[in-house]
């Protein structure tokens, strides 16, 4: 019980279906890029990682107990479980291959993992990750829906982001009290966006920010000279309705106008 109370206050529940762990497992579509399972607990997504043939698996656990059970069940694993927190970690450090990640990512930190992932993008070209449905389907959904937002726009710059299927909340221990859902990133062929990508950011937050108004409202934050955005029908919509590749269009206006 130790193991689930540590768990738990991370937000993290234990997935007891065996066929939902081979599922997540298999959703991943290369496996001979280096691994990184994130948060592996008590390895239940683990065992299935360790029969693939030639994989390159690293674990990264916070929990020491989870360590210790993992050093201690996964021999083939010697010297590849690394005691530490993912958030806080320089993964420059883990070598200079690229890898993959996958991982049961804790509900309250989840966001904050795939904003960790984005600062590594150029050697992060694939993750599989689940977490809390709601969450998963923002960051999967396109234009348009109600639920895009700021992360939505930010991974989808340079991820193709697939939500692959929904796992019902009995398949945990403790059951959470809302549905997860599994998402795959796919990293996409842009090594840089065609504008000024700090500014893109700052766009893109100042715009969802207050995503109710339009953004000639929203985007009064960012300092530009304002008497040609008439030009530019995109400052008539709201930040929801706009792509990726409108935002590089608005930013590179801001930017001349600057």
């Amino acid at each position: 019980m130790k193991n689930v109370k540590a768990k738990k206050h991370l937000g993290q529940h234990f997935l007891t279906d065996e066929s939902i762990a081979r599922r997540i497992v298999e959703s991943v579509s290369d496996y001979k890029t280096r691994i990184i399972e994130i948060g592996p607990g008590m390895g239940v997504l683990t065992k299935y990682l360790v029969e693939k043939e030639d994989i390159n698996l690293q674990l990264i656990e916070l929990d020491t107990e989870s360590v210790e059970y993992l050093n201690e069940h996964y021999p083939s694993l010697h010297g590849k479980v690394i005691s530490g927190d993912f958030l806080k970690m320089d993964l420059n450090t883990l070598g200079e291959d690229n890898f993959n990640i996958i991982g049961n990512f804790p509900y309250n930190i989840s966001s904050q993992i795939f904003f960790k992932v984005l600062d590594y993008k150029e050697k992060i070209p694939q993750v599989v990750g689940m977490l809390q449905k709601e969450v998963a389907e923002r960051l999967a959904s396109p234009p348009g829906s109600k639920v895009y937002g700021i992360l939505s726009v930010f991974l989808q710059a340079y991820y193709d982001v697939e939500y692959l299927f929904t796992v019902q909340e009995h398949v945990f221990n403790p059951p959470p009290k809302v549905k997860s859902g599994v998402i795959r990133l796919v990293r996409n062929n842009v090594t840089k966006l065609d504008c000024d990508e700090k500014l893109f950011f700052r766009v893109v937050k100042a715009g969802f920010n207050q995503r109710r108004k339009t953004l000639s409202n929203s985007l009064k934050a960012i300092p530009f000279n304002r008497e040609n955005i008439a030009e530019l029908p995109l400052f008539t919509k709201r930040p929801e309705q706009l792509s990726v590749a409108q935002f590089v269009e608005l930013t590179n206006f801001i930017q001349s106008n600057q």
